[in-house]
């Protein structure tokens, strides 16, 4: 049997006004892979996630996903109450503001309970103790259950979006920053726990990250993004490690010096 794409992605262009965020940028995603974006502030990384995550329209381009329920789709034609559903079932998206992903004034169970929900579960027990088993996976002690994100710290609520995001199992999954604005003990901790459940269930994901450390450690492959193009691609160790493009090589030196 041979593999297709999960996803892919052709031409992508977003204009805001003037400005060019994102300009002809393409790719193909397999499953179980993870695709790291990386690139300094402005360069068009989260525009392009928040494009292929159906959350911005496009001003040019395609994005095609291979879809466990409609068979493969054209994310750019896809009807709103599609994109929704999606959303609540294939896809996961973590928020570098874990407050974006999360319903603050739900319970921890009950935020893990809603996606399990969306794919047809209803029995009360078995969402609560599904609910514990993730709070547990993610590190967080189950008496902490009935207790609200806002009573949380910030490395709790964003180990509990990503319980939240994954719990359903979805096929591909966006990040942006999600170690982003977190301590770096808190950082280690979530990126140990993301790089485990990537593994464990054979995720495909797309990265964001402004944090060449996060991408080596979490990522296959990357794109370097500058001024809304891709100027350089290829597997995360050999970009990383055999920069060729001299902005690659300035973002590498400056962030990871020998």
């Amino acid at each position: 049997m041979i593999e297709t794409p999960l996803l892919q992605a052709r031409g992508i262009t977003k204009r805001f006004g003037p400005r060019v965020a994102c300009r002809d940028v393409g790719f193909d995603l397999w499953p179980g892979e993870v695709l790291g974006v990386v690139g300094e502030s402005g360069s068009g990384k989260t525009t392009l996630l928040q494009c292929l995550a159906g959350k911005l329209p496009l001003d040019g381009g395609e994005v095609h996903y291979d879809s466990k329920a409609f068979g493969t789709i054209d994310l750019a034609s896809l009807s709103e109450a599609r994109r929704r559903l999606l959303a609540r079932t294939e896809w996961g998206f973590v928020s570098q503001d874990s407050r974006e992903g999360l319903r603050m004034n739900v319970s921890a169970g009950g935020n893990i309970g809603e996606r399990l929900m969306a794919v047809g579960e209803r029995h009360y027990g078995n969402l609560r103790s599904v609910a514990d088993d993730w709070l547990q996976r993610v590190e967080i002690d189950s008496d902490r259950l009935d207790d609200r994100p806002t009573s949380f710290s910030g490395g709790m609520r964003q180990r509990l979006q990503i319980a939240r995001n994954l719990v359903t199992h979805p096929r591909l999954v966006f990040m942006d920053e999600p170690t982003g604005g977190l301590d770096v003990s808190v950082q280690a901790r979530v990126l140990d726990l993301l790089r485990s459940l990537v593994d464990e269930l054979h995720l495909s994901a797309v990265l964001v990250t402004h944090d060449l450390g996060v991408a080596r450690l979490l990522t296959h492959r990357l794109m370097v993004m500058q001024g809304g193009s891709v100027i350089e691609s290829g597997l995360t160790d050999q970009v990383l490690d055999d920069p060729q493009h001299p902005y690659t090589q300035t973002l590498v030196a400056s962030i990871l010096p020998v």
